[in-house]
């Protein structure tokens, strides 16, 4: 009788395992559209982050894997999708609203019964329920988080910043450790930079990379929704990044894989940019824009004549028909008259500088940008960095920095601690309140150019 070889059955009874449990989740809660959503997003973390735990095992002696044949990192691929899998979509489509602590427990307990008995392909170390504890806090939990809140449409902040860490792990770490391995480079080469070469290079790959995040950024608090194409923002986004560029995002990714194929020296990396620019500008360009004018109608093919998809423009683009946001300036103030001084000198586009005393509440203490979109009013350091993306490109990469979750909270205590914090600003009348803003935003007249 032949012998059936113990590796090829591990592997294959992994695989049986995971179809078996998924077929059954899907046939007992028959998910709907937005809980496969949700699945597929979670899946999506635990891309990076089982293949990030894996590394982080083999460092500390959690566990390895002895096997031949489709390796990634020294982690058979089919068992690592099929972990990802499991941490994902499963728990998601079976168990969407159990106590989040049961789901943990019960992953636990499943994953004691399979690990212990996956040898040979699967050798424990004495401490691997350090890596497991691990790997469900930083796997599993935030996985499902980010399915639930997608399901349920909550927490927009909390799963657009899930969403960038997912993509962006697959970005900057899975992908290049598939080229790299496939192409027999090495991870080495980034270690053998010298300080300032890796500083440089981290500098480099920090600008297209600041497009992508201030682009998320502006999806939330514009658009009211994410960068994944099935949880959309229900606005059309022509403000920030967007009134530079079309496809920031896209943009990012593309030029980030090229410059990492210059760093390690291979061509495939780079590659894989080129390919990623081709398929963004084809296929998922032409579903893309269907979309956009299915929704958006005239607005988005005013917009799409006018913004190039992937050069930046110089300055930046707002509808000539559309009132121009207002920056409230205190002019009781010498600090403050000076910055709106600033502004006009410098030629801002589309931007109305208009008296703090004149705002209707009557009640303002910082300086304040309202976009007149109907979308969260700006104030302090975040204000003058939304005013900033009024002048040119220049100024507009520093604000969107600048505006950047942490370093803006940062950015304002430093501001305050110098001088330009709150401070109370005598108002004018109540008539003058009423009409002061639109009187003096069509006194200045060059700042609120279209173009």
């Amino acid at each position: 009788m032949t012998r059936i070889d113990p590796y090829l059955l591990v592997r294959a009874a992994s695989l049986y395992i995971t179809v078996v449990l998924t077929g059954a989740a899907w046939l007992w809660r028959r998910p709907h559209k937005r809980t496969m959503n949700g699945a597929i997003l979670a899946f999506a973390w635990n891309v990076p982050a089982v293949l990030l735990l894996h590394v982080a095992a083999l460092h500390f002696g959690w566990w390895r894997f002895d096997a031949s044949g489709g390796i990634l990192l020294g982690m058979p691929v089919d068992l690592y999708l099929e972990w990802a899998w499991s941490w994902g979509v499963i728990p998601a489509m079976a168990f969407p609203s159990l106590s989040l602590f049961l789901v943990t427990v019960l992953a636990l307990a499943v994953d004691v019964l399979l690990m212990t008995n996956a040898r040979p392909v699967l050798e424990l170390g004495s401490t691997w329920l350090i890596g497991e504890g691990i790997g469900l806090v930083v796997a599993l939990v935030p996985a499902q988080l980010l399915a639930r809140w997608t399901i349920t449409d909550r927490r927009l902040v909390e799963r657009a910043l899930l969403q960038v860490t997912a993509f962006g792990g697959v970005l900057l770490f899975v992908l290049p450790a598939m080229i790299i391995e496939g192409t027999g480079s090495s991870w080495r080469r980034l270690f053998e930079l010298s300080p300032w070469q890796l500083g440089l290079w981290l500098q480099i790959i920090s600008l297209p990379l600041l497009f992508g995040l201030t682009a998320v950024q502006e999806f939330v608090s514009r658009g009211f929704g994410t960068p994944v194409p099935f949880d959309p923002p229900g606005r059309l986004v022509t403000s920030g990044v967007y009134s530079y560029i079309g496809n920031p995002m896209q943009f990012a990714a593309v030029v980030v894989l090229l410059i990492m194929g210059v760093v390690f020296r291979t061509f495939w990396l780079a590659a894989a940019g080129i390919m990623a620019h081709i398929y963004s500008a084809g296929l998922a360009g032409w579903d893309e824009e269907q979309d956009l004018r299915d929704r958006f109608g005239e607005d988005w093919l005013l917009y799409h004549r006018s913004v190039r998809r992937w050069i930046p423009r110089f300055r930046p683009w707002h509808r000539a028909d559309q009132q121009p946001p207002l920056l409230f300036v205190s002019e009781t103030c010498g600090m403050c008259r000076e910055v709106a001084r600033w502004f006009e000198r410098r030629g801002a586009r589309h931007l109305a500088i208009v008296p703090a005393e004149a705002h209707p509440s009557g009640a303002l203490r910082r300086i304040t940008y309202e976009p007149g979109d109907g979308t969260r009013a700006s104030s302090g350091v975040e204000a003058i960095a939304r005013a900033l993306e009024h002048i040119h490109l220049g100024w507009a990469l520093l604000a969107f920095l600048v505006r950047l979750p942490l370093v803006c909270e940062f950015v304002q205590l430093v501001a305050d601690a110098s001088g330009a914090g709150p401070r109370r600003v005598a108002t004018f009348p109540s008539s003058q309140r009423r009409g002061g803003a639109k009187r003096r935003g069509g006194q200045v007249g060059p700042n609120i150019s279209p173009n």
